[in-house]
């Protein structure tokens, strides 16, 4: 009689019994069922196939010879080989009334775990089925161990795949939103630098023609690294390139940005910037500062002024007002535009490149070219932090040629 399937790890142990001899299946199952294993009679190869395919066994008890006018063992020979085949066969224990060592040597190499004469000693024969069903269950949980570890491997590289191709995507877009075409304008230079210290980043800057003789200049840092920020950095550059215009003034629309900024981010986070106005004609630069690092203009001479008009960061208030400054640039100045991730560059040691280095470096090298000057900087960054940066480095420096 065949016992309904049950889950082998949790229930009776199972064992399946081939055998073309009934004398034989009667003894083992009244030897078996007493000790509380759970039986699958089977008389044939082809039934003993069957039920494994079916459902799982802890052990397979089996006879080796199934023709009685053979002693060879070539049937079990040939169901052990289909055996090896399985993914999660049982262990095996062969059973022969005829047994001989080319024979047992045989079946061991097809598999079989252990090996019983007929006629058997009971004691024996039990002491050998429970070692196998203990071996054959921790084989068992070893595969499904190892089965779910790969399943687990194989999702988590699916899903860092997944991440890697969505990041490589935000990295091309804010890569495009870079500016890649600086506007001129008689009588300056402009150059930039934006290094991402991740994949993405929340830096961002924009040089904009408001008008003939007008540019729009801008700085500015979001809190934070990664796709965060710089789904934020995309939205703000968005609302800067929709608002300027050179009748707003700088201080005006840090106001507007101030307002929307909170709006999206309830100070989840925040964001400095500086936005200015280039009036080219009178040299006159007219800006505010949200809380960013100041800029720094350079003298002809030597000299150095910070930008620091304004108010505090965009996004942590409802309302803010904040103040205009101005500035007027002659010839030979440099205006240079930064973030922190400039002069919080650290070197192996854990210290800083600081803005004591930034502005002696500007004041030794401030008669070269704003693109010069601008690699003069990366250039003395990198080496400095030995080409690693811990937070996104952004540059702009304008030079006043005539």
């Amino acid at each position: 009689m065949i016992e309904p399937a049950t889950d082998c790890e949790t229930m009776q142990q199972r064992i399946l019994i081939a055998d073309d001899q009934k004398d034989v299946l009667d003894a083992l199952q009244l030897l078996l069922k007493g000790q509380g294993y759970m039986l699958e009679m089977v008389s044939n190869p082809a039934d003993l196939l069957a039920a494994l395919a079916q459902r799982e066994f802890d052990l397979l008890l089996m006879d080796l010879n199934y023709a009685r006018d053979t002693t060879s063992g070539r049937e079990g020979l040939d169901v052990l080989g289909r055996l090896k085949e399985m993914a999660d066969a049982p262990p095996v224990v062969a059973m022969t009334g005829w047994a001989t060592v080319g024979l047992a040597v045989a079946a061991m190499q097809h598999g079989v775990s252990d090996f019983v004469e007929k006629p058997w000693d009971n004691s024996r024969l039990l002491e050998i089925l429970e070692k196998q069903i203990e071996l054959g269950r921790e084989r068992r949980r070893a595969r499904r161990r190892a089965s779910e570890e790969k399943q687990a491997q194989e999702e988590a590289l699916h899903h860092l795949q997944e991440q890697e191709r969505e990041i490589a995507e935000a990295r091309a877009i804010q890569e495009r939103l870079v500016p890649r075409e600086i506007p001129e304008v008689r009588g300056y230079e402009i150059a930039t630098s934006w290094q991402s210290a991740e994949a993405v980043g929340g830096d961002y800057f924009d040089v904009l023609a408001l008008s003939e003789n007008i540019l729009g200049l801008c700085i500015a840092d979001v809190a934070g690294k990664g796709i965060p920020a710089a789904l934020l950095m995309s939205n703000l550059q968005a609302a800067v390139r929709g608002l300027s215009s050179p009748s707003l003034m700088p201080d005006l629309l840090c106001n507007s940005l101030n307002s929307l900024v909170w709006k999206n981010t309830h100070t989840d986070r925040f964001i400095t910037l500086f936005y200015a106005q280039l009036d080219a004609p009178a040299r006159r630069l007219r800006y505010a500062n949200a809380g960013h690092n100041a800029p720094i203009v350079v003298r002809a001479g030597g000299s150095c002024e910070r930008l620091q008009e304004g108010g505090g960061v965009l996004g942590v208030f409802e309302e803010q007002n904040f103040g205009l400054g101005t500035v007027n640039l002659a010839l030979g100045d440099r205006l240079v535009l930064f973030t922190d991730g400039v002069t919080e560059a650290s070197s192996r040691e854990g210290e800083e490149f600081g803005e004591r280095r930034l502005l002696s470096l500007l004041e030794e090298h401030r008669v070269l070219s704003a693109n010069a000057l601008k690699e003069k900087i990366a250039a003395a960054i990198s080496e400095f932090s030995c080409g690693h940066l811990t937070d996104d480095a952004t540059l702009l420096v304008l030079a006043v040629e005539g």
